[in-house]
């Protein structure tokens, strides 16, 4: 959805509410003519990005309260 939700569809907000406003009405047009999401990378590309992003971020093997 976050690729799919963009600027240019719900524009610039000066305000939560707006912004929430704009959100709502894109969800309602886009619930009046569903598509389904087309995943153009497989689960492997899409972890190999994040790992090499991590690696030149300096965050890869980094504890968390998670590990």
């Amino acid at each position: 959805m976050l690729t799919a939700l963009d600027r240019e569809d719900i524009g610039v907000q000066r305000s939560v509410k707006a912004l929430e406003d704009d959100i709502t009405a894109w969800i309602d047009t886009w619930n009046e003519n569903p598509r389904p999401f087309t995943w153009t990378k497989t689960a492997d590309e899409i972890l190999n990005s994040l790992a090499d992003y991590l690696t030149k971020v300096g965050t890869a093997g980094q504890k968390t309260e998670q590990n």
